[in-house]
């Protein structure tokens, strides 16, 4: 019994002088903890320099990636403007060459309209053999038979749509003045009730309006035969043009009709309601684009000017309102402003 008690008692001092330690060694751990926490100015000073090398070095990657980007960009660009340059012609020169070459090259075509959906190369040829040598001859206006198949394919193997009815052609000479004779053979009749119309190419022909007339509500089947037959009693007729639409060939319900003379066209216009294909038509003057975009505002523009100047007023009403008589000044003196006497004596 003696044994077990002195037992128990040195484990009971044994067990507290372990919490004594522990407690002892707890806070010398965090005392050691905190001094390592605390670095010295040294190593404050080191590292901010091995921060500050760290951003220099992190700018230096980003500005070379940004020059690298850059330099892809440029290259790209250049290439892509090398490829465009070479498909749109080259440079600014070569495109001024091609230009120069389609205008010299519409002066020496001539365009045929109002032919038959029969007509071919050779009967063209044939036509227009006698003013000069013909280069080629294309085809145009025309409607395909089938939507899959193209206008030049439908223009190769004459595949064109029943329901059409004429086409157009280009004629080209070899020499410029070889197409101008060619134009005599504006108004002639190739076939029954087609009388063709001939014109140059180019855009430099100016097309006449006091000899002109515009017609409004036009069938969407006319002919344009159908219209010279119904003005040939005003006078001589140059040409009929009828505008169409290029997919269906139908006309979109309005036109031109030019004369020879200008007389003529002081008769056509007493033909306005007249009935054609059982339509009322409209027949008008046609007016000269240029004087059309001229607003009336900025005729009168300097008139105003003017008027503003010498003090007038200028109004479109032609109101004429009563003269205001103005006030006569009176003669009498004036009166000297005289100050008074109170303060006359506080000044001296």
């Amino acid at each position: 019994k003696g044994n077990k008690k002195r037992k128990h008692a040195e484990e009971k001092e044994k067990v507290s002088e372990d919490q004594s330690s522990s407690v002892i060694q707890e806070p010398l751990v965090k005392a050691k903890k905190a001094r390592k926490k605390e670095p010295s100015e040294a190593e404050k000073k080191l590292s901010e320099r091995e921060n500050a090398l760290e951003q220099a070095d992190e700018a230096e990657d980003q500005k070379l990636f940004q020059n690298k980007t850059k330099q892809k960009k440029k290259a790209s660009q250049a290439i892509t403007k090398s490829v465009v340059n070479s498909a749109t012609g080259g440079t600014a020169k070569q495109q001024k060459r091609r230009r120069a070459a389609d205008e010299a090259a519409n002066r020496r075509t001539v365009f045929v309209g109002n032919l038959p959906v029969s007509c071919t190369d050779q009967v063209l040829k044939s036509l227009f053999k006698k003013y000069g040598q013909i280069q080629s001859v294309r085809f145009r206006s025309l409607i395909p038979a089938e939507d899959a198949v193209s206008k030049k394919v439908a223009a190769i193997k004459h595949k064109v749509h029943p329901n059409a009815k004429f086409i157009n052609a280009y004629v080209v000479f070899k020499e410029e003045c070889d197409a101008q004779k060619a134009l005599k053979e504006n108004g002639t009749e190739i076939a029954s009730g087609f009388h063709i119309r001939v014109d140059t190419a180019s855009k430099t022909g100016s097309h006449d309006n006091k000899r002109s007339v515009f017609l409004g509500n036009l069938s969407y089947d006319i002919r344009d035969d159908a219209v010279r037959e119904h003005f040939n009693v005003c006078g001589d007729v140059v040409g009929v043009r009828v505008v169409r639409d290029r997919t269906t060939g139908l006309g979109k319900g309005f036109g031109y009709v030019l004369f020879e003379n200008t007389d003529a066209v002081h008769l056509a216009l007493k033909l306005n309601n007249s009935v054609l294909m059982g339509r009322k038509i409209r027949v008008q003057r046609v007016a000269d684009q240029r004087k059309a975009q001229k607003s009336p505002d900025q005729s009168r523009a300097p008139k105003d000017r003017v008027g503003k100047k010498k003090g007038k007023r200028c109004s479109n009403d032609s109101f004429v309102g009563e003269k205001a008589t103005p006030l006569k000044k009176s003669t009498k003196p004036k009166r000297l402003k005289t100050t008074p006497r109170k303060k006359a004596g506080k000044n001296k």
